[in-house]
């Protein structure tokens, strides 16, 4: 996570601070003054210590915001995974009832299939019993001959 470069400016001031003692220092030294460059390290080191100071302080300063950042973070994950969730028990659901009407259809389909088939063993039956074409005609010669 990052904090961006607002959260760490004095860090900034106190980096600019170190690097402008350094080239002071590297100047007085070329130039042969010892007590100049004497100064220079010292300010580098109080550029230095304010760095840290800076980065201390800052880090006290912006703890809540991180503690605020990550339960917010917590917050967008669980909302996500439950928007997620959502989307999931959605789909079983389509699913489910894509199942259900199918099953249903498959069981009128099956259904009508057996009233069909029940019929035409009735009206086998029914032929059977009344006898086909050449038992109508022995039955029509039998009743012709009493």
């Amino acid at each position: 996570m990052s904090l961006g470069p607002r959260h760490v400016s004095h860090t900034h001031s106190g980096c600019a601070v170190t690097c402008w003692a350094l080239w002071g220092a590297t100047k007085s030294i070329r130039r042969g003054e010892s007590y100049k460059a004497q100064q220079m390290f010292r300010m580098r080191l109080y550029g230095q210590a304010f760095t840290i100071v800076a980065m201390v302080a800052g880090s006290f300063y912006y703890n809540s915001d991180r503690i605020l950042r990550k339960e917010y973070d917590a917050l967008v994950q669980q909302r996500k995974a439950q928007e997620k969730r959502d989307a999931w028990i959605k789909e079983l659901e389509a699913r489910d009832k894509e199942e259900t009407d199918w099953r249903e259809k498959m069981m009128k389909v099956t259904q009508k299939r057996e009233e069909e088939a029940k019929a035409r063993r009735a009206r086998e039956e029914d032929r059977i019993r009344e006898g086909g074409p050449i038992a109508k005609a022995v039955k029509k010669i039998k009743e012709g001959t009493r």
